[in-house]
This record gives C-alpha cells, sequence and structure tokens, in this order.
C-alpha cells in the first residue's frame, strides 16, 4: 500500500506552528534520501545523536509564532550524552564543552551573570530563542559526518521562513558558517550579529566582548517585545 503524504505528515513530531510550515518538505527528495541515509546508519549500528526523540527538539522548544531570537550553530556534539537538539546546548549533567564555556564567559562580561553550573540552554528556547543548528544529526565521534545529506536544505527552509513570515528577530551569526549561511537574511527587517565563533581557537579573535546579549534585548525592547531573560539558573 502507498503511504499518503498526510500519513507521512502524521508521523513527524513536530510542534503544530512548524509542522504547518514544514510537512511538505517531507516528501521532497532530498528529506525522502536523508531517511532512508538514517534508518541505514542505524542498521550498520552506528550511534547517531541526538537520539531520535530529540532530533527536533529546536523546533519543539521554540515554536514559530515564539521566534524572537536565533543562534546558528553547526551541528550536534558527537560525544555520549551530550547533544540533545539544541545548539550550543548540552544535557544537564554532562560537561559544558569550551565554546559553550565561552559563551558564559561572555554572558558574564555583557550582563554580569554568573555562569550556571550546568549547560542546558532550555531556558533560553522556552523564551523564544530558536537555537538551530545546520545539520540536525551527527555519528558518534566523527565531528560533520552528517553534513552535506540534506539537512542544510532544511534548516535553509526555516531560516526562510523567519525572514519572510516575521519581522524583528535578531539572528547571532557566530564564525564564517553560519554567516555565510545567514547571507540571505534581510537587514532591513532583522537584525543580524555576526562575530567570531566562540570556540577557543577564534573566541579571542571577535567574539568576546560583543555585547550580543545585550544588544539583542535592546532590539528586542525597542520593538515592543519582551527582553530575554539571559540568566540560566
Amino acid at each position: 500500500m502507498i503511504e499518503s503524504p498526510e500519513a507521512r505528515s502524521r508521523e513527524i513530531n513536530l510542534e503544530h506552528s512548524w509542522k504547518s510550515r514544514l510537512s511538505c518538505e517531507f516528501d521532497l527528495e532530498y528529506m525522502k534520501e536523508l531517511r532512508v541515509f538514517l534508518v541505514q546508519q542505524k542498521k550498520l549500528g552506528k550511534k547517531i545523536y541526538p537520539p531520535g526523540d530529540q532530533i527536533f527538539n529546536a523546533l519543539n522548544s521554540t515554536p514559530f509564532d515564539m521566534t524572537k531570537v536565533v543562534v546558528l550553530g553547526q551541528d550536534p556534539y558527537h560525544g555520549f550524552g551530550q547533544a540533545h537538539g539544541l545548539s550550543f546546548s548540552v544535557s544537564r549533567g554532562t560537561r559544558i564543552p569550551p565554546s559553550l564555556q565561552n559563551i558564559f564567559k561572555e554572558l558574564e562580561m555583557d550582563l554580569g551573570f554568573s555562569p550556571p553550573e550546568h549547560g542546558s540552554l532550555d531556558p533560553w528556547a522556552s523564551q523564544g530563542v530558536l537555537l538551530l543548528n545546520s545539520v540536525l544529526t551527527v555519528e558518534h565521534g566523527k565531528a560533520g559526518s552528517h553534513q552535506g545529506r540534506g539537512w542544510e536544505k532544511f534548516t535553509d527552509r526555516i531560516i526562510e521562513l523567519l525572514n519572510q513570515e516575521k519581522h524583528g528577530i535578531a539572528f547571532l551569526l557566530w564564525g564564517a558558517y553560519a554567516q555565510k549561511k545567514g547571507e540571505f537574511i534581510n537587514k532591513d527587517k532583522h537584525l543580524v550579529l555576526q562575530s567570531a565563533h566562540p570556540s577557543p581557537f577564534s573566541a579571542h579573535k571577535g567574539f568576546l566582548g560583543g555585547k550580543y546579549f545585550s544588544k539583542t534585548n535592546e532590539y528586542l525592547v525597542n520593538l515592543g517585545k519582551d527582553p530575554i531573560n539571559w540568566q540560566i539558573s
């Protein structure tokens, strides 16, 4: 029996405001091929991160209608227990990665907030900060292993929808990869803050001292929107 697009759409665990805009993507050839690839990898015994029910965590945590800020990452952490579907974030109880340590360092420099003892950015996501990776899955121990498989097209579509349908989003593009991916964002409609990546290799070359958090809140307030409470407890 041939499965209908509607049936396939019902299988996708996506928050409704995103699902209404993205369900048709899953019927395109690139997403069908991506699904086949992921199924094959699992059959081969490969460990894929994040867990299947967390692949779309960024979208499920931050509905389209709530999105006020986008923090664009590259691909998930590839160590055990790290990735949980939010860019730069790690699950509670997991050691805080160096890039996230630098993000917290900048947060302290900018707003005086003490770094939290964990690396979960769920409190940001629940306030409208879309923590989106360009690629949503990765193989254990192999950084970038799922690049070029189709996720980039899918996440380009997410950014395109936000760019077109919304007004006044703050896009935080840290590093050359994120900046290239966000080249088409309309800077007349949105705030685009660009800098070096927060990794230890580049944080001191333009990331630290950028005041992204205070600049974002100033922008939101000027538009009559509630600022983000960046403090994580």
